[in-house]
């Protein structure tokens, strides 16, 4: 198997493929018409059906939505073809129109809050609802929203569809040896320079008086929204410490499956409609949650979230015991793992040796390439066996800060993928493999069990699929 072309045909059929059917100015599209990108047809029509899908209809205007879509997004559209696009509409609608036969059906609910969070995300863009309006040349809220409702279902049916194929999928290690020793050796895999990093964090506490003073501050805040009609969206505005949800007046919509912390969602599916929580604390602070709307399983709420101020003594005394802990490894008192796991305060990585785990796929290894800025910005300089002085880490979310120090425990350079260090990797490789080959099995076998006419002019292009049935 050619790895190089295994991995193209697998983003070419990835789970998470780009078939979002955009929303777009009549002007743009009109141009995008009068220039076609490949040569299989010489006349453009301004619209008419380019294929049929089982229930659903695509029109040749779908296709130049796409692109001017995907244009909009900053996406590269050089080797975009018409052909290309009409096959990816083609997968969406057989998804989805097997997802109905399936009965993977997802809620209007689930739909309309969707579609709420992209319009209130686009007017927040766009400057009001007017402007929004004009610039995708609706000429009211309802038509707009009824468009929404049809794109969101249908890619929501899509992807329901294809997480249903792949959800049981997995590989053994034996899949994994057998994957890896079928690539030719002059075509395995090349993995960037690679780090494992390990930290101790030390987490300063606000002391008592300080949590008090944040609770009775919610409790006024609360107090003023129910007695006084106070505007829970305004107060939020003005004291929420949470830099992800203060700007829109503390609002989050979520079901279940959003991933909050614990706390946060307990007290939220506790409340009803219009009610608003007392204070409440998780690790990021303290809070209060006021009940916006309930859809379903779906809820619209807003929050505050304040945080106790933590005093200069409680940040002085951690950075002493940072350094206290360094100097005792440095001495050979400890291991850097031994000193972790018996002072440590980050639960997930302590009883790890303090070792960080990759986001992506929770892998020691962090690809330099791939890192998150800030993390590398942490360790860049270190060398091999050095620990860092305490560095301060500021909670993005808005929690209270942490100090650290830092080990780089491994660094691997550039290398052909090795079976043995690379095992994870690898894995990962060959899932993918196997998750492709199911898709197209899926694929070949619905097509053939589905209804599916291709326009005339398009039968002449080169499909992944066999639209054009024989």
């Amino acid at each position: 198997m050619n790895l190089r072309f295994m991995t193209k045909k697998i983003k070419g059929l990835s789970i998470a493929f780009f078939a979002i059917i955009g929303m777009v100015q009549a002007q743009e599209a009109d141009q995008a018409m009068s220039v076609d990108t490949t040569s299989n047809t010489k006349r453009i029509k301004l619209d008419g059906i380019a294929a049929v899908v089982g229930d659903y209809v695509i029109l040749e205007s779908d296709i130049d939505k796409t692109l001017i879509d995907l244009r909009n997004q900053g996406a590269s559209t050089e080797d975009v073809t018409r052909c290309g696009l009409l096959g990816k509409l083609m997968e969406d609608r057989l998804y989805a129109h097997q997802a109905v036969q399936d009965s993977l059906l997802v809620s209007d609910d689930m739909v309309n809050a969707q579609s709420d969070r992209q319009i209130q995300q686009l007017t927040q863009q766009i400057g009001s609802v007017e402007k929004m309006l004009s610039y995708y040349k609706k000429p009211d809220m309802e038509s707009f929203r009824e468009e929404l409702f049809e794109i969101n279902k249908l890619r929501m049916l899509s992807e329901k569809m294809q997480g249903k194929i792949v959800e049981e999928i997995e590989v053994t290690p034996e899949e994994v040896r057998q994957f890896f020793n079928k690539i030719p050796e002059d075509e395995r895999p090349v993995f960037g320079a690679e780090l494992e990093i390990a930290q101790i964090v030390k987490q300063p506490e606000a002391p008592e008086e300080e949590k008090q003073k944040v609770i009775n501050q919610l409790k006024e805040i609360r107090q003023d929204v129910l007695e006084n009609d106070a505007s829970f969206n305004v107060k939020a505005i003005l004291y929420s410490q949470d830099p992800g949800s203060k700007s829109k007046g503390g609002f989050y919509s979520m079901t279940k499956e959003t991933p909050f912390v614990k706390e946060f969602k307990d007290v939220a599916f506790s409340l009803r409609e219009g009610e608003i929580s007392e204070p409440f604390e998780t690790s990021f602070g303290y809070h209060i949650i006021y009940i916006e709307k309930i859809r379903g399983q779906e809820l619209d709420l807003r929050h505050i979230l304040m945080t106790p101020e933590i005093p200069q003594s409680a940040i002085d005394k951690a950075t002493k015991e940072l350094d206290s802990i360094r100097q005792q490894v440095l001495e050979g008192k400890y291991t850097f793992a031994e000193a972790a796991l018996n002072f440590s305060d980050e639960k997930e990585t302590k009883f790890d040796g303090g070792l960080l785990r990759n986001p992506v796929n929770f892998d020691s290894r962090f690809e330099l390439t791939k890192m998150d800025p800030t993390l590398y910005n942490q360790v860049r300089n270190l060398k091999d066996g050095e620990i860092s002085r305490p560095i301060r880490e500021d909670d993005q979310r808005g929690g209270a800060p942490k100090f650290k120090i830092m080990k780089i425990s491994n660094r691997y350079d550039e290398h052909e993928a090795d079976f043995a260090k690379d095992y994870m990797k690898i894995q990962e490789l060959a899932l993918r493999e196997k998750q492709f080959n199911a898709i197209k099995e899926w694929m070949e076998e619905h097509i053939d069990d589905t209804y599916i006419h291709v326009d005339p002019e398009s039968r002449g292009c080169d499909f992944a699929n066999n639209w054009v049935k024989e």
